[in-house]
This record gives structure tokens, sequence and C-alpha cells, in this order.
């Protein structure tokens, strides 16, 4: 790989750092917000359902306008929107009548920045000249989950160090991260994903592919599978270790969000001797096992292990499944991955959401909630079949 392409792959990192920020650093501001701003609870929920709509809205509307303005100028407006809504969160409550509106103006701008790094990151990286794009992706995904880790860790310190009360000054450091990046990404070599002279696929031609749609199943599986039970891990590791709240929100995502980084950062080093379908699938097969222990094993340690190696196991399904189509179809280019981000964000709301009503209707039943999500990861087993026999007929 040329040298130069070294900074625009460290770039595309730091991206998916700034993506973990927008994700993860407001929900621990809500009960701050609860208590500052006197919100219902009901309302501050609303945050993250503004957040992922967003996210999914900007899904389903970049590839209309990322190809005519270009990858470099849609992934620096990105950072931009990033930067603008983590500054925005710390000025516009105090400057609107009603601080619930400030904070979810400045939700929309981040929601937007993140939307489009979502959907920018992965092909900016496929499109890079490394010699193994698969162990690349893997890699550039561990990321979000280290910057979740950092951003609950780095947080949870400020706020021990200097009060919860200067979240502000938070706010306004994390927004130093995008801004120093999309300086970055403005001088940086960025190739076309799709090469000059040919055309990408559009969504006629993408929706006619019976492989894509096989791809879309997964990656809304991958996304479901992922979220079903990382959403619920902090309540499984209050139950298990008998902590507290902040210790159990700290306990279950973060072990969750490092078991998952520890996966893909062992496939982005050993990725080139081993064979990513075989990988994918003893993958889901523990994703499916992990789910069965949450659920069936009534030790709550032993539930709460089984949660960590949910974590573990569906570290490889999101940027695999980015990979094996990227490689398996040709010229996809931006509407492909815009596509498959939105069926992955929908996999992400439709799996924690199936959990949670699911449980509602047995007296809280978490572990029944979390039962019922199991047909996520067998979804996505029987789409790494149906694609490998797939690929396998057209070879022959």
């Amino acid at each position: 790989m040329k040298p130069k392409y070294e900074t625009t792959m460290t770039a595309c990192f730091v991206g998916y750092i700034v993506q973990a920020i927008v994700v993860n650093f407001v929900p621990l501001l809500f009960l701050t917000f609860h208590s500052n701003y006197h919100i219902p609870l009901s309302k501050i929920t609303m945050l993250i359902t503004v957040n992922f709509g967003i996210q999914l809205l900007i899904d389903l509307l970049s590839a209309g306008f990322i190809d005519k303005i270009g990858y470099r100028a849609s992934i620096i407006l990105a950072h931009i929107f990033s930067a603008i809504g983590l500054i925005l969160l710390a000025i516009l409550p105090e400057l609107c009548s009603d601080p619930f509106t400030g904070i979810v103006i400045a939700v929309i701008f981040y929601a937007v920045g993140g939307g489009l790094i979502e959907v920018l990151i992965s092909p900016i990286m496929e499109s890079c000249p490394t010699d193994n794009k698969e162990k690349a992706m893997s890699l550039l995904h561990s990321f979000y989950s280290w910057g979740q880790v950092g951003v609950v860790l780095i947080s949870t310190l400020f706020f021990k160090l200097f009060g919860i009360e200067n979240w502000k000054i938070l706010s306004i450091l994390w927004s130093l991260i995008p801004i120093v990046n999309a300086v970055i990404f403005l001088k940086t070599p960025i190739t076309p994903l799709v090469q000059e002279g040919e055309n990408g696929l559009t969504m006629k031609e993408l929706f006619s592919n019976k492989l894509f749609w096989t791809f879309l199943l997964m990656m809304m599986s991958a996304g479901a599978s992922e979220q079903a039970v990382s959403q619920w891990t902090s309540t499984f590791a209050e139950q298990a270790l008998k902590v507290n709240k902040t210790v159990g929100d700290l306990a279950g995502p973060m072990t969750f969000a490092v078991l998952m980084g520890v996966s893909r950062v062992y496939y982005g080093k050993y990725g080139s001797k081993i064979d990513l379908d075989r990988f994918m699938m003893y993958s889901s097969i523990l994703c499916i096992i992990s789910y069965l222990s949450i659920a069936f094993i009534p030790h709550p340690i032993l539930g709460f292990i089984g949660c960590g190696l949910c974590g573990l196991s569906v570290g490889i399904l999101w940027p695999g499944t980015l990979s094996k189509a990227a490689a398996s179809i040709k010229n996809g280019g931006t509407t492909m991955f815009a596509l498959l981000a939105l069926a992955g964000d929908l996999g992400c709301t439709t799996g924690p959401t199936l959990a949670g009503v699911i449980s509602s209707h047995f007296a809280d039943n978490l572990r029944i909630g979390i039962l019922s999500a199991i047909i996520f990861p067998l979804l996505l087993l029987l789409g790494l079949i149906i694609c490998k026999r797939f690929i396998s007929r057209f070879r022959h």
C-alpha cells in the first residue's frame, strides 16, 4: 500500500471514533438533563429515537447526493455536522426558552454527521489500495468499539474529577476530534470506489440482484443480533453482579464493546490466514449459543458471561457482510453501501425493540425477550449458507 494512503486509513479509523462519540456521549447525560432541566425521562428517551431516526433518513437519502458532491466534500461535511452538534449541545439548552428543544436541535446536527460517517467511511476504506480489504474493514470497525469504550471511560473520569456540572466543557472538547479529522480529510487522498469511465449500480439494478437481497438480510440480522443484547447489558450487569446503575452501565456495555473490538482486531490481524465465510459461520453459531445461555442458564453470573460472549461473536458480522458484498457485487458503489447501512440500522432498531416488547408481554422477563431475538443470528446463518451456495453455483 502506498504510504500516503495510511493517512486516509487513519482518518477512517478516527471517523468511527467520531461515530462512537455522537452515539454514546449524550446517553451518559440523560439523568443530568432530567435533574437540571426538569425534562421528563419519557421525553429524554426521544433523543435516542431522533438520533437513529435521522441516521436512517441519511442512509436512505445519501445515495442521491454523495456521488454528486463527491466523497471528500461529503465526509468533511459529516465531520462538520458532528462537531457543530456537539458544540450546540453545550450552548443551545441555555439559549432556548425550552432546553429540550435546544438539545433536540443539537442531536439532529450530530445525527446527520453520524449518518453520513456510517455511509461514507466503509466505502472510503474499501477504495484504499490495501492488500487484504477484509482485514482492513474488520480493523476499521473495531475502532467504533474502542471509541465506545473511550467515550464511557474518559467521560466518567472527567465527571469524577471535574464534576458532572461541567459536562458542557467536555462536549466542546469532544467536538475537537471531528474538527481535526475534517482537516485531515481535506488533504488526504481518496480513491473513487467506482473506477473512472464506469458507473455504480442503480437502486433498480441492485434490487434486481438476488444476492444483494441476501446481503440486506445479513446486514439487518447483524445489526439486530448485536443491539438486541448490547442495549440490555447494563440491566444484566446490575442483576448479575448486584451493583448500582453507574457500575452496571460501565461493566455491561464496556464488556460487550471490548470483546466485540477484540474479535474485530483479531480478524484484522490474522484475516489473511482465516476463511471469512467460516469465521462468520462459527461466529453466528457462537452468537446463537450466547443467546441460549442468557435465556436458559439460571446462574446470573453465567448469564452475564453470555452477554460478553455475544459481544465477541457479533464482532465480525457487520464488517464481514460489508466486505462480502463489496467483493461479490461489482460496482455496487455508494448506493449499495448506503442501502446496506440502512438495513444495518433497521436491524439495530428492530433487535432491541423486539426483545423489549416480548419481555413486557412476559412480566418484564428479559431472558424471554432476548430468546425471541435469537431469530436474528439464525437468519444471518441462513444468509451465509444461501450466499455461499449462490456464489459457488455462479463460479461453476
